[in-house]
């Protein structure tokens, strides 16, 4: 099938996009990826033989995507962009990316009387519930919670097949009224062939906890920081050591400050995959500490699977989905969301039981090898487009 797939970001990287178009493409499917963002350049290019037609996005337009379901600024850029697209090639199948085009995707697919998948990265309506940028006075005005999961309920009934992470999130559409027939659940499972099991002796003598990723009070950095301030005269040589940016890295760093813990936290800024996975070998526990929300208790990260693959065990809040995953693969331990007590006892726990520590961090990469990789997760995705060649 000729596929063209949607994506509201500039590409590359995106590491499930890209796993995705290379499983695609090599059971036999032609992909076109149309993407655009400020960051984009007007080009069209290759990328593991797949076509890639970007466009540069003023930044009015973008910033007007929030507030699409009131104003249609959004839509029509992206209207005129991939009708351009349609003008110059044809296609079996629209995969748009996560649900903020789906109205414009659906349209399209209307129109040339062909199927439209809709991959669901996030759960994006319980995303802007949360979202900074919508709880601001004008965000509260501009921004209809209510709107938004009227429209994932509208455009999930009306796309032909829907993809989604985790068990959880495909649970969460069911009770929406949706028919659990065409729900697939696709996990951000790591590519055994991308990947490569470091062999790394530590060089420091400290015991370190690693966090890779954004830094927003809803990624819960700020209840690691009162751990380690709970549990610091315990373990003197404890270190945390954050890659990554955000909008809460201020908060974080003031608090660090206050409370003098700056022998303790390490922020490193972003860091390129190689430098992340480095500084990953180095630690001793790796950690994942989402506050939980709807979003998060219907999620699927990424750094999960890669932290059991590189054999460290995983201390995370207990958001539903991860918590579940945690113990199917054997490979960490859990507390309650904003208990920093209890994360500290869970800290200290490890410090004292290095024997634990090496039993889960070998029984989540084995899990790994065995059965959560994109190998076997990404056979949903092929049988899926299967099921669409016969699309009428």
């Amino acid at each position: 099938m000729k596929i063209l797939m949607i994506l509201e970001n500039n590409f590359p990287p995106d590491v499930r996009v890209e796993k995705e178009i290379k499983s695609l493409i090599t059971a036999g499917h032609e992909i076109t990826l149309a993407c655009s963002s400020p960051k984009s350049e007007n080009c069209i290019m290759n990328w593991h033989n797949a076509k890639i037609i970007k466009k540069k996005m003023p930044d009015f337009i973008y910033k007007s995507s929030v507030i699409c379901l009131r104003f249609p600024f959004y839509f029509n850029y992206w209207r005129r962009f991939l009708e351009s697209i349609f003008n110059k090639y044809e296609f079996n199948a629209i995969h748009l990316h996560d649900l903020p085009l789906a109205k414009v995707a659906k349209e399209l697919s209307v129109k040339h009387k062909i199927p439209f998948v809709l991959d669901l990265h996030e759960n994006w309506a319980d995303y802007m519930d949360i979202a900074a940028h919508t709880n601001t006075f004008l965000g509260k005005i501009l921004v209809s919670s209510w709107q938004w999961h009227n429209y994932e309920i509208r455009m999930s009934n009306k796309a032909d097949k829907i993809i989604t992470v985790v068990e959880e999130m495909k649970d969460r559409i069911v009770c929406l009224g949706i028919d659990p027939k065409k729900i697939y659940i696709l996990p951000n499972t790591v590519c055994l062939e991308d990947q490569q099991l470091l062999v790394h002796t530590k060089s420091s003598t400290k015991f370190t906890l690693f966090y890779g990723g954004g830094i927003n009070i809803h990624r819960g950095l700020q209840i690691v920081l009162k751990a380690i301030n709970y549990i610091k005269k315990d373990i003197p040589e404890l270190v945390f050591q954050i890659a990554g940016e955000g909008s809460h890295k201020k908060v974080l760093q003031d608090y660090v400050d206050i409370n003098e813990l700056n022998g303790q936290v390490k922020f490193l800024g972003w860091k390129k995959y190689d430098e992340m996975m480095k500084i990953l070998l180095e630690s001793d526990i790796a950690i994942i500490p989402h506050l939980r929300s709807v979003q998060t208790d219907n999620s699927s990260p990424n750094k999960l699977y890669l932290y059991a693959y590189q054999k460290k065990p995983i201390l995370a809040s207990d958001c539903i989905s991860i918590k579940r995953i945690l113990a199917d693969l054997d490979c960490g331990l859990t507390y309650s969301s904003q208990n920093y007590v209890e994360l500290g006892e869970n800290i200290i726990k490890l410090y004292n039981d290095h024997e634990s520590c090496e039993r889960m961090g070998q029984a989540g990469y084995e899990a790994v090898v065995r059965e959560y990789n994109w190998e076997i997760s990404s056979k949903v995705l092929v049988e899926l487009y299967k099921e669409l060649e016969g699309y009428e």
